[in-house]
């Protein structure tokens, strides 16, 4: 899925965009492989939206990464899928590397 499929794909339905803010998200290594695409822009209040977002946009494989990956949230890590979310955050997912 390319980024502007991704963030076609997310923008229905309109009152539930415009509520939402705009989030940068960074797809690394084998979140980028699966997903097609090493960026995406989605809307979402929470870390948890935000995830929930990028498993209905992307294939079996890309949603079966994201439930292995950590997240930082402007360059710090966030367990915390409750998490609010700015217009201009960014949420960079990374996937479990090998070796560490």
């Amino acid at each position: 899925m390319t980024t502007d499929e991704m963030t076609t794909a997310e923008t229905a339905p309109e009152t539930s965009r415009t509520a939402a803010p705009r989030i940068a998200v960074h797809l690394f290594a084998g979140a980028a492989a699966a997903f097609g695409a090493d960026a995406a822009t989605v809307h979402a209040a929470t870390l948890e939206e935000a995830i929930a977002v990028l498993r209905r946009d992307g294939s079996a494989e890309a949603g079966r990464v994201i439930d292995r990956s950590s997240f930082l949230v402007n360059a710090v890590a966030c367990t915390d899928r409750a998490r609010q979310l700015a217009d201009g955050d960014r949420v960079d997912v990374l996937p479990p590397f090998a070796g560490g």
